[in-house]
């Protein structure tokens, strides 16, 4: 089946109303990062935090209530709490099914719209073969994620927005996963400016679309923080559509992945997933690409799991220099210390832990080492408070400079 504008705009009237018409805004302070104007489609301010409630939604209200007895989904995310959200406004009985490991609050948040969850399987695509034998046995209608002609025009209804609201775009940057997404976008935006360009990002360890795009076999698994687009089969539907209308797809590595995560919320103030920020990071890896171009960027959902976001955040500290964790080599006698607290404290650093240890580190009986993790303004901050430990006659060493500990002197 074809997906046209026509389609797409059906799918907006029947989601008018019910799914937030998100923003599409100017970012100052990433635009002063990437060094160009970035446009940010704010799908994280969704219902769910996700784009997914568009093709959710477009979906079940296709379905003829007196032939479905109930729908079922497999997902370890965003698309089982869309589903979930609308089938329990439409009265349809809803069940989810999730991976084993699954985290705690999706769990919980899929079941607070209404659904019954099933956990099974060590993997989605575990899961997803129970997903077909429980929809075979008790007569249960598939919704699936990506690879479906409704889905792919409620998703699409994105793009007739950004371009409402923002006609001069002449480039969009959309994260891809099993394609829906970039699908229907690209199919409304060169629907109505056919020299529009659509770029899509996929994670390294994810690169399916690429691939099959190539002629290639598809090679993906892993751990990735942008969960959301790690899919390991393009879409039937989607795959030709993109071939005909994605100008280009650019693949991310992790640390790009995590530095756009960390912007977004540092610098953009925005709590972003891994697959909502990739195409921040597709613009700060290729800037040529989008330089001379008004560009927007799909935020395609923002529901991260908060202990990741900590570490994301607590190790962009880390990259920027403003923590560090320093050990220091002094003599074992009283107040050096305390004289070791006070330089550190006058020279503007703020002690966050500190360990001091006689017994278990290679060092002579009277001396010992101190590890210190320091709050600092920066990498030359840091340096600066070095300087400072270093003049008192105390060896001091960055240890993420450093395989092992230096030697004793």
């Amino acid at each position: 089946m074809t997906i046209t504008r026509k389609d797409i705009e059906a799918a907006a009237t029947v989601i008018q109303g019910s799914v937030v018409h998100t923003p599409t805004v100017l970012s100052p302070g990433l635009s002063r990062v990437a060094g160009m104007d970035l446009y940010l489609k704010l799908e994280n301010l969704q219902h769910t935090g996700s784009f997914k409630v568009r093709g959710a939604l477009n979906k079940l209200t296709s379905l003829h209530r007196e032939e479905t007895t109930g729908i079922i989904a497999c997902s370890a995310g965003n698309h089982g709490q869309g589903v979930a959200y609308f089938a329990d406004r439409l009265g349809f009985p809803a069940t989810i099914v999730m991976p084993k490991d699954t985290p705690f609050t999706k769990i919980e948040r899929t079941e607070r719209y209404g659904a019954k969850v099933v956990l099974e399987g060590d993997s989605l695509a575990d899961a997803q073969a129970f997903t077909n034998d429980l929809a075979s046995t008790e007569k249960l209608t598939f919704i699936h994620p990506y690879d479906d002609p409704h889905v792919i025009a409620g998703q699409g209804t994105i793009g007739l927005e950004m371009l409402a609201d923002l006609p001069e775009l002449d480039t969009i940057v959309v994260p891809v996963g099993g394609g829906g997404l970039i699908a229907g976008i690209a199919t409304a935006a060169k629907a109505i400016k056919p020299d529009i360009r659509i770029i899509g990002v996929e994670t390294a360890s994810y690169p399916s679309m690429r691939d099959a795009l190539a002629g290639r076999p598809v090679t993906a698994g892993g751990a990735t923080l942008a969960e959301g687009i790690a899919v390991k089969t393009p879409g039937a539907h989607t795959l030709p559509i993109i071939r005909n209308l994605v100008d280009q797809i650019i693949v991310l590595d992790e640390l790009a992945i995590e530095n756009a995560v960390e912007l977004m919320a540092d610098t953009g103030r925005l709590v972003v997933e891994g697959a909502g920020a990739v195409p921040l990071g597709a613009v700060l890896a290729e800037p040529d690409l989008f330089r001379d171009s008004v560009t927007g960027l799909v935020v395609s959902g923002g529901n991260i799991d908060m202990r990741v976001l900590a570490s994301v955040l607590l190790r962009g500290l880390v990259r920027g220099g403003q923590l560090v964790r320093l050990r220091i080599q002094i003599t074992d006698a009283p107040g050096n210390l305390a004289q070791v607290t006070q330089i550190i404290g006058k020279a503007g650093g703020n002690i966050v832990e500190i360990v001091h240890q006689r017994l278990f580190y290679d060092v002579p009986v009277k001396q010992t080492d101190i590890d210190v993790v320091i709050e600092t303004r920066n990498a030359s901050h840091t340096a600066e408070i070095q300087d400072k430990l270093e003049g008192a006659g105390w060896p001091t060493f960055a240890l993420s400079d450093i395989a092992a500990s230096p030697p004793s002197s």
